[in-house]
């Protein structure tokens, strides 16, 4: 059993990883009238990577890695690609709301597992997903004509492509050991790599270098990436799975908070509503597995 107070520590860890990734939602919202989506996506998993690869120099981690094409391949998932639709769609779309759809990945990941990988779904998990497909359901009000249809689609997509990628590491890690910290490491450089490429290719207008650009580019490459990374392995290894999963309920409602009170996005009843069940279906989640790791231990 770990001590109460390095428990204590990781709880602590834990918030602020919350507040870091949640308050980063606003942050990327607000630099988009200085940079294009593409060049901020490519600029900030860069620095990223590179912010990374110092952590593991200074935790004297291993930095050589199996697998460098199956590693390249999730780069290309779990980097590429979902920093690219999640930045695209806070083009247009809120903060907060861009977060709660992307954080409804799980409700993603549970059907795809059942298809791909034979994982049984058992009945906890069934009213989950149906408490969430309900709450996705009020919270995008489809019945509403507006703009934000595509911004909507695009924030599904990421969370449909961050549960693909969950899918592609888990078997990747099934047949190989990797360090953790390593692998998301190698796996942001070469997505950050092809994120250059496009951006190269399809940038549509020049950075504005404000210095709110600059702070940006510095929190989610140092705090965002380094440090949330690094506490986001403390709490694994000091906190049960199932609680460090709590950071998937925290965040996203940090997004929300941030972005009502810095931003404005004040939800509607039907926004509301919907987040509520999603935030429900997630907890639901949680206590399962909270149940399932009690079973087995």
């Amino acid at each position: 059993m770990k001590q109460a107070p390095t428990r204590h520590f990781a709880g602590l860890a834990l918030i602020a990883l919350s507040l870091i990734w949640g308050y980063n939602w606003v942050v990327m919202k607000q630099v988009v009238p200085y940079v294009d989506p593409f060049d901020f996506s490519a600029l900030r998993t860069l620095l990223g990577a590179a912010a990374l690869f110092i952590c593991l120099r200074l935790l004297k981690r291993p930095m050589v890695i199996a697998q460098p094409g199956s590693i390249a391949l999730l780069g290309l998932l779990q980097t590429a690609a979902f920093t690219a639709l999640i930045q695209w769609a806070l083009v247009a779309g809120g903060a907060g709301k861009t977060a709660v759809l992307v954080y409804a990945m799980p409700f993603w990941l549970i059907p795809l597992a059942w298809l791909l990988l034979n994982e049984r779904i058992r009945g906890g998990q069934w009213v989950a997903v149906a408490t969430a497909a309900g709450g996705l359901l009020l919270f995008l009000e489809p019945w509403q004509s507006g703009g934000t249809w595509f911004s909507n689609l695009l924030g599904l997509a990421a969370g449909l492509t961050w549960a693909i990628a969950t899918l592609f590491a888990k078997r990747l890690r099934a047949r190989h050991e990797f360090d953790l910290l390593a692998l998301t490491a190698w796996q942001m450089l070469f997505g950050a790599l092809a994120l250059c490429i496009v951006a190269l290719l399809f940038s549509s207008r020049p950075i504005q270098p404000t210095p709110y650009f600059f702070g940006a580019l510095a929190f989610n490459a140092l705090l965002a990436t380094g440090l949330a990374w690094v506490l986001w392995l403390y709490v694994l290894q000091n906190l049960p799975a199932g609680l460090a999963g709590l950071s998937s309920l925290g965040t996203p409602a940090i997004g929300v908070l941030a972005g009502w009170i810095e931003l404005g996005e004040t939800p509607s009843p039907a926004e509301f509503s919907g987040m509520l069940l999603i935030g429900a279906a997630l907890f639901g989640l949680y206590l399962l597995s909270l149940r399932a790791a009690r079973q087995i231990g």
